[in-house]
């Protein structure tokens, strides 16, 4: 490999690298401060990089929150495909695992995190019209996930239905538990709700009735 290329393929690790602390810094930042005290120059500080390299990237606020929150968001899907490599076998067993795995996506710092994008797009036009699409992008991917985890058959309307309840209600809860919910009834709520999902994944019709 000749110099040139070498040097090339440095600085696109450089440039990778740098990409992705300020990312990190993102989130850390919006969890940390919220909305209103995450700036672009309190990101570029905090993951240390000068605000020249931090502008190349994300040239706004805008750009540089929406691509935190699709990070944050495949490196959350990465980490439940991870924990999910060896799922029982069973459909009960299955389905009471998947939700409470996914009940996790939905709580704890970096969902309080993507909450703070979602308090702000509400009197921010900008960045509500940037943060729809993604947000519908980042829905079908989790909705796609949750069925092959689930091993459901999404074609089917009532299974369909399910799973975005399902997910529905996990984002509801994720809220709760952001205000301080009793969590033994948040609990209470999954188990019977994922004993309602598995009679619709194991008896579509009975279920429907």
């Amino acid at each position: 490999m000749t110099i040139s290329r070498l040097a090339a393929r440095s600085q696109q690790e450089r440039s990778r690298l740098t990409r992705q602390r300020l990312l990190d810094a993102t989130v850390t930042c919006l969890i940390r401060y919220g909305w209103s005290g995450t700036t672009t120059t309190v990101v570029a500080e905090t993951a240390g990089v000068s605000r020249g390299a931090q502008l190349h990237h994300f040239p706004t606020k805008t750009a540089l929150v929406l691509a935190a929150v699709e990070y944050l968001t495949d490196r959350r899907a990465s980490e439940i495909r991870h924990e999910t490599r060896a799922l029982p076998t069973s459909v009960d067993q299955r389905v009471e695992t998947v939700v409470e795995l996914l009940g996790s996506s939905f709580t704890g710092p970096l969902y309080h995190a993507a909450l703070e994008v979602w308090v702000a797009a509400r009197t921010d036009e900008a960045l509500r019209s940037a943060l729809v699409p993604l947000e519908a992008k980042i829905g079908r991917e989790l909705f796609r996930l949750t069925a092959a985890l689930l091993g459901a058959d999404a074609s089917r309307p009532e299974v369909r239905d399910a799973i975005q309840a399902t997910l529905e209600l996990l984002r509801g809860l994720g809220v709760a538990n952001l205000l301080g919910t009793d969590t033994y009834r948040s609990q209470a709520v999954l188990r019977g709700w994922s004993r309602h999902l598995t009679d619709v994944l194991a008896d579509p019709v009975r279920s429907a009735q």
